[in-house]
């Protein structure tokens, strides 16, 4: 009689990685796009929040992207916050006011120059977190982790000389589920790696023809 093996076929087990990708890179997407709080950190417009913040008000200070393109990244948090709060939703032309970013070209750069980690690490989230819903990739981990390094460098070395609590470095516990996403969005490629490359085989030395052991 045939017995039944208990064992998940390969495929199955790459089909269930596969799914956890996608679900982290989506929640991943929904932290950064729709702005839930991570961190508080001094920026260039004055205290961020969120990836986005940091990477929108860089953009508009170098003219990297025209500002229609930076609304767009800024209107899905906009409206959402607005929502929450007062149940309205923001206009598209009064969208920089809102997050202070009108004179923000006549704003001091020394602010973000002194946390490259935080403006890199939201640099890569946000990038990460658009790729995130095509392929799932490695971006959005390398994006968090730069910015916990960042907000720990911060918090260690400038607890002494910024008393004021309201412009103290803070962290946020979504910014754990943001860290947890970020890791189980490339799980299945760190497994993959984690096994290895097949050894090659090793080639075998030709055998003497008939031939020649006669002769």
């Amino acid at each position: 009689m045939a017995t039944v093996s208990s064992t998940a076929p390969p495929s199955s087990s790459k089909s269930r990685w596969n799914q956890l990708s996608v679900y982290a890179s989506r929640i991943f997407f929904v932290l950064i796009i729709f702005q839930i709080p991570l961190f508080r950190v001094p920026c260039r417009s004055g205290m961020c929040t969120t990836p986005m913040q940091v990477t929108s008000s860089q953009l508009i200070a170098s003219d990297i992207f025209p500002v229609p393109v930076v609304k767009a990244l800024l209107y899905p948090g906009a409206t959402t916050n607005s929502l929450i709060k007062n149940m309205t939703v923001p206009s598209w032309e009064n969208l920089l006011n809102i997050y202070n970013l009108t004179n923000i070209k006549e704003a001091s750069a020394a602010t973000d120059l002194q946390r490259l980690e935080v403006l890199a690490g939201s640099y890569f989230s946000v990038a990460g977190a658009l790729i995130g819903l095509i392929k799932a990739g490695r971006m959005s981990m390398f994006g968090t982790l730069l910015i916990i390094w960042g907000l720990v460098k911060e918090g260690i070395l400038n607890k002494q000389a910024n008393p004021d609590p309201t412009r103290a470095v803070f962290v946020y516990p979504t910014m754990l589920i943001a860290l947890v996403c970020a890791f189980l969005s490339v799980k299945y490629d760190v497994k993959r790696v984690m096994r290895g490359t097949p050894a090659r085989p090793i080639a075998k030395p030709l055998q003497r023809s008939s031939k020649n052991k006669l002769n």
